[in-house]
């Protein structure tokens, strides 16, 4: 199969824009498609790297294009950018990533199947429900300290305070507040159901998946740490060590050097912003009873604690398990404890 022919698609919802490449790098041909014009177009083009921008939809292309004997790479948009020349437009934005592709220093994503995306959509409806519910809390608080009631932070004690503030007749509250009061409540328990639906559907399909039993077995991750990583990382084949892993997560110190001189700063906080604070509070509860164990890592965590402070080396923890969880995906083998 010849393909030395690279192909940038530029996806939308009705118009696509193709950009081609021949080897040389030289554009040979742009066609504008409609959405289902573009699977017949490429089914009778000869065998070439097609690259899109990793955006809504381009896995599902991916899969399809892939079927199509087609190589197939898809790029993060904001690294396509810097390879945007001339005027922004949809034809210019395909030779973009023709260009990117062709060059070859951006690191793919890999391929999602099917079950990594349903995987993924748990997670991410859960953390929406989880953001509705937090803003619940915050209005209903704001609500009561309007007329003088002062509502305690926390999800537990909310749900205590509000059934206190609506079973005392006595309180004062008016009666047009006790019914706003109530029907808030009643959401928030809707909430609270549909959670734990979610919950209780990603701890059974962790515990149906091989490499999230695997991920498991490392200190701080549990079954909804292990499948939101591994609906992320994938085979972890794309990348080279646990070091660009944690990287790609944001968990390495931002730097800005210059004449030589290197200057690190706080972490950089790139990437999926959901998974990294699911690591650092993995790694918040390991820290917490690091002092009861007398493994090598517990060891290492105390010791940085003493060091550099609790923030610090939570965040240097997460940044640790993020290396050993792509150890464990990519190598297959389970996590295993080193004595101290």
């Amino acid at each position: 199969m010849n393909q030395s022919m690279t192909i940038g698609i530029d996806l939308a919802k009705h118009i696509f824009f193709v950009a081609a490449l021949d080897g040389s790098g030289k554009p040979a041909r742009r066609k504008k498609l409609r959405r289902h014009e573009v699977l017949p177009f490429l089914a009778n083009h000869p065998g070439a790297v097609v690259g899109m921008e990793a955006c809504s939809g381009a896995h599902h292309w991916a899969r399809k294009i892939r079927a199509l004997g087609h190589s197939v790479q898809l790029l993060p948009a904001q690294h396509v950018k810097a390879y945007l020349r001339g005027q922004k437009n949809d034809y210019n934005d395909a030779l973009a990533i023709a260009e990117a592709v062709q060059h070859g220093r951006i690191r793919c994503v890999e391929i999602k199947t099917v079950d990594q995306q349903l995987d993924q959509s748990l997670h991410r409806l859960r953390q929406a429900l989880v953001t509705e519910q937090t803003g619940l809390i915050n209005r209903t608080r704001a609500l009561l300290a309007e007329h003088g009631v002062d509502l305690p932070e926390g999800k537990q004690r909310f749900r205590q305070a509000v059934i206190a503030q609506l079973e005392d007749a006595e309180n004062g509250l008016p009666w047009r507040l006790r019914e706003l009061l109530g029907r808030q409540y009643q959401l928030f328990i809707a909430l609270e159901q549909e959670l734990a639906w979610y919950e209780r559907e990603i701890k059974t399909k962790a515990a149906e998946n091989e490499a999230c039993q695997r991920l498991m077995s490392v200190p701080g991750y549990g079954p909804i740490v292990s499948s939101a990583f591994y609906g992320w990382l994938g085979s972890g084949q794309q990348f080279r060590c646990g070091r660009d892993v944690a990287a790609a997560l944001g968990l390495v110190p931002k730097q800005y050097s210059t004449g030589g001189k290197t200057v690190l700063g706080s972490i950089s906080k790139r990437g999926d912003r959901h998974l990294r604070a699911l690591l650092v509070h993995g790694a918040r509860a390991v820290a917490r009873y690091a002092k009861e164990r007398d493994d090598r890592l517990s060891r290492w965590v105390c010791s940085l604690i003493e060091r550099r402070g609790y923030n610090k080396a939570v965040v240097a923890l997460a940044n640790k398990l993020a290396r050993i969880g792509w150890a464990v995906v990519a190598r297959g083998q389970p996590y295993q404890a080193v004595p101290a």
